[in-house]
């Protein structure tokens, strides 16, 4: 082989390399003729200061210095009114905030990004700014035993994007975060519920439950949900086995009960037939006694597309749920329409409301009325049901509202008052019934008069019980020895009228209480020194002496000390 064939292909090695750089420098300098300047939004190397201002900004912002780049931002937005960087410096300044963290820095973001939704309403970046704001209580979230507050605001504020910027291209996300939020939430009905339903308040439970179903139909445990609220309807009716009622009031409330649970499982296996737990729904409705329902095939296909498109949890996600503050939402479905509306939650109270209201017609024999279908908002769930007769007797309070009449002043003191009274009540006294005439004064004075025997109101009459000697005291007294057709109530300032002029007689003077008995350990004092006599002298002696000193036993400076062995004895 000769030279020139060895050294060819280093030659031509050596060649490229040489080329390489000159036709990069051709390519370089090509690009450099073209002059795009004219366009200063396009990121080049525009020579403009609010350019500058704004790409300094930005430069600060991704190296973490977002105090230097709200300073930069501000100073372009105060100095540059005309700038074509104004409107996304606004938005800049609340990114600044936004990615600083923190809570007081997420509430400063959250004004931000409301202030450029104020100044620029109908700009494509307003979305991203109300898409912000949900984001800013999304990261905030707790998880569901905690202070669902976060999960609220996240949920208005992406059904709020959603609504008002339809045509955006972020509604997709804000859907995704939507279902995620209300996952959450869903979850938290749902513990509460099953709380309640091992501590067997029935009432509570159905409650909680029912919100979920009706608020929250993609929740990842809904077929849980309908199975616990069908299994409490159940335990109500076994309640009623136990209960002390009529043959017919205990069938017609079994029956109400148990076609409640039934149809909380029907729900399960038409609506959630893919779900985990179908199996055990249509294994109660087998064990009840009910027919099973089979889906068709549009239930069958949506059951299955959001059960396919959750992801599974792993092992991986439980370890970090245990050191994460936030809540998971991995079991989140990925498809369907999140609920744009809330229905009025369901409360314990409404619930035991229907309780009493469907035994008050078991008793009276009257059909208790179905219940509502699952699924559908409700604006209170006690309305499908009809008020036990007798709600409307007269013995029951009037629904009318109150109203208040003007009393005339009677003096010149110019005081005034209003009399409250309830519609279709009996009307407030009169002047003509506030003195008694001479045929009720005798019984108002032996205290003995019989409501409704004058036209005197029973509330004025009788106010004092008498003694059952007939013999009358205070008030009715004073109304016994009251000259008959005056009035005694006026004369001592019992009923004095408002506003009047004269000024009441003072009342009777109270009688003084019996004397006290002394008490037991009482010792009168004599004025002389206690004593007690302790000799037959009668020398006095001091109460307690003290005891004589042994010799044996002690020693002192005052006395003789021990001697010999009693030196060793310690007592």
């Amino acid at each position: 082989m000769s030279f020139f064939t060895r050294t060819a292909p280093v030659l031509a090695l050596g060649l490229c390399f040489v080329l390489a750089p000159a036709s990069h420098a051709a390519k370089k300098k090509k690009k450099k003729q073209v002059d795009l300047s004219a366009n200063p939004i396009a990121d080049v190397n525009s020579k403009q200061p609010d350019k500058e201002l704004y790409d300094k900004a930005m430069v600060a912002m991704k190296k973490g210095k977002y105090d230097i780049a709200r300073l930069d931002l501000q100073t372009l937005m105060n100095t540059y009114l005309d700038s074509e960087y104004l409107m996304r410096a606004k938005l800049s300044v609340a990114d600044t905030w936004y990615k600083e963290g923190g809570t007081a820095a997420m509430a400063q973001a959250e004004q931000e990004y409301k202030d450029f939704e104020t100044f620029f309403p109908n700009v494509p970046e307003a979305a991203e700014a109300q898409m912000r704001i949900g984001d800013i209580y999304y990261s905030q979230m707790d998880k569901p035993d905690r202070d669902p507050q976060n999960a609220e605001h996240a949920e208005t504020e992406y059904r709020q994007m959603i609504q008002q910027y339809p045509d955006s291209s972020l509604v997709p996300r804000a859907k995704q975060r939507l279902r995620e939020v209300q996952e959450v939430l869903a979850q938290r009905q749902f513990e509460i519920g099953t709380f309640y339903t091992g501590r067997e308040n029935w009432a509570a439970s159905i409650a909680r439950l029912q919100t979920v179903a009706d608020n929250y139909p993609l929740f990842s445990h809904s077929d849980q949900t309908l199975i616990t609220m069908g299994d409490a309807y159940a335990q109500q009716a076994a309640m009623v086995q136990n209960l002390k009622l009529p043959q017919a009031a205990k069938t017609a409330l079994e029956k109400a009960y148990n076609d409640r649970a039934a149809q909380a499982w029907n729900r399960v296996v038409t609506r959630y037939p893919m779900a985990p737990h179908v199996e055990d729904a249509k294994d109660r409705l087998i064990a009840a006694g009910r027919p099973v329902p089979e889906p068709n095939a549009a239930e069958m296909a949506e059951s299955e597309a959001e059960e396919g498109s959750r992801n599974p949890v792993k092992l991986k996600d439980r370890a970090l749920l245990l050191i994460s503050h936030g809540p998971s939402t991995i079991e989140s479905v990925r498809v369907g329409e999140p609920s744009m509306a809330d229905a009025p939650a369901t409360l314990a109270p409404d619930i035991q409301k229907q309780n009493v209201d469907n035994f008050a017609l078991a008793m009276k024999g009257q059909p208790i009325p179905a219940p509502a279908p699952l699924g559908t908002p409700r604006t209170q769930l006690a309305a499908n049901t009809a008020a036990p007769a007798g709600a409307n007797d007269a013995g029951s309070v009037s629904a009318a509202p109150i109203t208040m009449n003007n009393v005339p002043e009677t003096g010149g003191t110019g005081v005034t008052a209003e009399v409250v009274s309830a519609p279709n009540s009996a009307p407030a006294p009169g002047p003509s019934d506030a003195a008694p005439s001479s045929n009720d004064a005798a019984p108002a004075a032996a205290g003995s008069a019989a409501p409704g025997a004058s036209g005197t109101p029973e509330s004025t009459r009788n106010l004092t019980p008498t003694p059952p000697d007939g013999t009358a005291t205070g008030a009715a007294a004073v109304r016994g020895n009251t000259p008959a057709g005056s009035n005694p109530d006026a004369v001592y300032g019992l009923t004095q009228p408002v506003g009047g002029s004269s000024a009441p007689a003072p009342l009777p003077p109270i009688d003084k209480p019996a004397t006290a008995p002394d008490q037991i350990n009482d010792v009168k004092s004599s004025g002389q020194p206690q004593v007690t006599t302790g000799t037959t002298s009668g020398k006095p002696t001091k109460k307690n002496p003290k005891p004589a000193f042994d010799k044996g036993d002690e020693s002192s400076s005052k006395h003789k000390k021990k001697k010999g062995l009693d030196k060793l004895n310690p007592l």
